[in-house]
């Protein structure tokens, strides 16, 4: 390993473990077993197969939206953001935040979350999805957005 945390070990599957134990909090924990028990037989075909058919529609959806329009603007989350280890204890709610940023990830489009206000002293942000490819436009208008709009906000 490189870059990263790197844990002291004494042999190579030890620094894998214990890296891995400490560099990767319990979300990611539980979202890596999900993800292979999802992929675990038996149930292969059950959730992946119909998983990457609806990945399938979700960047035909995509695709036919950005026929029409440049980019496409959403919050980045339902609610402001929350306090630090706030949802630590419900993984549900964990998941209902990342709501509006899963399907740009999905059907393999940029996406980019800038500030833009905030309530109760805790930011809220606005996602920016643009076609695949258009990285820079996104990041353009993120800047733009950014150094114009966010900032006359304060």
């Amino acid at each position: 390993m490189r870059y990263g945390q790197r844990a002291a070990a004494d042999t190579l599957a030890e620094l894998y473990r214990k890296t891995r134990d400490r560099g990767l909090g319990a979300e990611v924990k539980r979202r890596i077993l999900l993800g292979t028990y999802v992929l675990s037989a038996g149930y292969y075909d059950a959730y992946y197969r119909k998983a990457q058919q609806v990945r399938s529609l979700l960047a035909r959806d995509f695709a036919r939206a950005f026929a029409d329009v440049d980019l496409i603007c959403t919050p980045t989350a339902p609610t402001p953001a929350f306090r630090l280890g706030e949802k630590a204890a419900s993984p549900l709610e964990l998941y209902l935040a990342d709501i509006f940023t899963v399907p740009a990830d999905l059907a393999g489009v940029p996406a980019i979350s800038v500030p833009c206000g905030e309530a109760e002293g805790l930011p809220i942000g606005l996602q920016l999805i643009a076609p695949a490819f258009q990285e820079e436009r996104l990041l353009q208008l993120a800047q733009h957005f950014f150094q114009n709009c966010h900032n006359a906000m304060r």
